[in-house]
């Protein structure tokens, strides 16, 4: 189907508005009701509850039996039960390396691959709904599931922590804490920072979902990347060269667990992470809107 055509079906339409077509109301309906966004939302939600019982069974974290061999690196497993912040904050730690990269890449490369697989990618367009305001859509609906599970995982385990281990100030594997009263915000602020940090899986899972009809492919793809970019963080013969990856970045909101706010890594990291998203983004909307669409 090509511009020209989508141009001459919007100009005989009478009262046809472009901005008024495919809402995001309707998009977010038609993803929340997927069993892939169902089923992400409750392994998101189960984690909490399957490390409590963990540390129930295996004992206290960074006690005798430990084995933790980290030496004197900083560990947020050493505090996971001193109260409910630090155990939501140790959530995080364990699942912003690879659990978190899976709905970002699921909710943003299966969005328009999903389409093309069952072949109404064609007759959305044909409604007609302009290519850009479908890929528009599309992507905003898809980063706000990607944030709504990125929150809904620290939420669920305040609540899962606080029945457990009760609620007080989140204590610092480096020796003092965080008041109660700044326990909430820094841990907003951590989430804000890893769903930016993730923006660059989210362009590429965009990006591969434009490009190929399997959806399976844009998220494994994206997943993937993501995956070798960790590696190559782990080269250190690459020195500054890292500076470069996002994945070298990641971690950089344990900054904002620290008495004193630390933001330079995380102000570089959330840099690195949108110059990329936003290329990757520019090349989804510009390789679809040249695209001949045939599913």
């Amino acid at each position: 189907m090509s511009s020209a055509t989508e141009v001459r079906g919007h100009a005989e339409a009478p009262g046809y508005h472009a901005r008024r077509t495919l809402p995001l109301r309707v998009e977010a309906m038609r993803q929340l009701r997927r069993r892939r966004t169902l089923l992400m939302g409750g392994v998101l939600a189960a984690l909490p509850f399957i490390l409590i019982v963990a540390f129930a069974i295996g004992g206290t974290p960074g006690g005798e039996g430990d084995g933790g061999g980290g030496g004197s690196r900083i560990n947020l497993m050493d505090v996971a039960t001193e109260s409910a912040a630090n155990f939501a904050a140790t959530c995080l730690f364990v699942s912003a390396g690879f659990l978190l990269v899976v709905p970002v890449a699921l909710f943003c490369g299966d969005t328009v691959a999903s389409e093309a697989s069952w072949s109404s990618l064609r007759y959305l367009l044909a409604a007609p709904v302009p290519r850009s305001r479908l890929l528009w859509s599309k992507l905003v609906v898809a980063l706000g599931f990607s944030l709504a599970a990125m929150v809904l995982l620290p939420v669920v385990a305040l609540a899962a922590g606080a029945a457990a281990y009760g609620w007080g100030p989140l204590q610092l594997p480096t020796g003092g804490a965080l008041s109660t009263a700044d326990t909430v915000p820094r841990l907003a602020l951590v989430v804000g920072f890893i769903f930016v940090s993730q923006l660059v899986t989210a362009g590429l899972a965009f990006w591969l979902s434009t490009k190929i009809d399997a959806p399976l492919g844009a998220v494994g793809g994206a997943v993937g990347l993501t995956i070798v970019g960790n590696v190559l963080d782990a080269v250190t013969a690459l020195g500054s060269w890292r500076d470069f990856l996002p994945a070298h970045w990641q971690f950089a909101w344990a900054d904002a667990l620290q008495p004193d706010l630390e933001w330079s890594g995380m102000a570089k990291g959330a840099a690195v992470s949108v110059t990329y998203a936003l290329i990757l983004f520019a090349c989804a909307f510009r390789g679809f809107s040249r695209k001949d669409i045939v599913s």
